[in-house]
């Protein structure tokens, strides 16, 4: 496999597994990303020499745009039906990253539990809010003298 399509296929596999709950397996002999026991990604087999990439997504609300795209097809299989896409990548015709990246995420968002999908969606935590440092210290509060 030529670099650069080694690199997108890196890229994309890495990108895949950052999705929260996601892992790899290997079923079949293919790679795939998962979450909750379910595929969400089929990232394919590693060919040695080959001049394309291709792995499927789940695209549930884009399947049909996505389908008039030249470089992909319906999902053998029958999982088509479906909704799913193969999308092949073939050497010096890369299509954008962010496109790619997000029919993966849509992919991750169709079959993820709705909690983990969720958490894509949750603002980042705010950071702790800092306090200036105290040149000096407070003296210390006396009490009233009673009288």
């Amino acid at each position: 496999m030529n670099s650069p399509l080694k690199k997108l296929a890196g890229s994309l596999r890495e990108y895949a597994l950052s999705f929260p709950g996601a892992h790899e397996d290997m079923p079949w002999g293919e790679r795939v990303a998962k979450v909750n026991k379910k595929v969400f990604v089929f990232l394919g087999i590693l060919e040695q020499g080959g001049d394309q990439i291709r792995f499927s997504v789940k695209l549930p609300q884009s399947s049909g745009w996505a389908l008039s795209m030249p470089f992909t097809e319906p999902t053998g299989y029958g999982l088509g039906k479906s909704g799913w896409v193969t999308v092949t990548v073939r050497s010096g015709k890369q299509p954008p990253l962010e496109l790619l990246r997000s029919w993966i995420e849509e992919s991750y968002r169709a079959v993820a539990p709705r909690k983990m999908a969720a958490l894509l969606d949750a603002p980042a935590a705010p950071a702790a809010p800092s306090r200036p440092a105290r040149s000096k210290p407070r003296p210390a509060r006396r009490k009233p003298a009673r009288r």
